[in-house]
């Protein structure tokens, strides 16, 4: 029985426009493609769910509780799960708030528009703490991500009626590609 492993070399095979991972030996093909993240914007009464990071990147940065999809599972099901997981909070979605494309690291972000089913919610093991915010009081120079940034600004703007069409990325950002500058800790170091 022969324990050799495939090679993979990069390179465009025939009929395709871009290099792709490719078997050396029977030509098979690993698509790379983007990851799908989704997560929820937690409102209560007006404050907003977030969770500080307990794992990088960005650990200790805050962001809305969210995360990769799972194999089996719905976009709904991925965010009520990564609520669960991060804030061990239960959620009832609203409806999709907004859809990302981030082209500079492979995602597609699905965000929706949610509330606590149950007034309970705790640290999960990726975070260290959950905490609900006002407005002016969300620390917007500690949140983990651009997405972060954006929906927040588009929950803020949808309100508490009906959702319309998700919103997508800033006129500033159409691809996603603008990293956020370095907090003020991040510059110290």
């Amino acid at each position: 029985m022969s324990t050799a492993m495939a090679q993979f070399v990069r390179r465009i095979p025939e009929g395709e426009d871009r290099e792709r991972l490719t078997c050396n030996d029977c030509g098979f093909v690993a698509y790379e493609n983007p990851k799908i993240v989704v997560g929820s914007v937690v409102a209560v009464q007006g404050r907003i769910l977030l969770c500080r990071r307990a794992i990088e990147p960005r650990r200790g940065f805050w962001t809305i509780p969210a995360g990769y999809m799972e194999l089996g599972e719905t976009v709904e099901e991925g965010a009520l799960r990564e609520a669960r997981e991060e804030a061990c909070a239960d959620l009832r979605l609203d409806g999709v708030l907004a859809i990302y494309s981030i082209a500079r690291i492979g995602q597609v972000q699905i965000l929706f528009r949610a509330s606590l089913a149950t007034p309970h919610f705790a640290p999960g093991p990726e975070s260290l703490e959950v905490r609900l915010f006002d407005w002016a009081e969300i620390p917007w120079d500690e949140l983990a991500f651009p997405s972060v940034h954006w929906v927040l600004q588009h929950w803020r703007e949808a309100g508490e009626g009906p959702l319309g069409v998700p919103r997508g990325n800033p006129p500033a950002d159409l691809r996603g590609t603008t990293p956020l500058p370095p907090s003020a800790a991040e510059a110290a170091a």
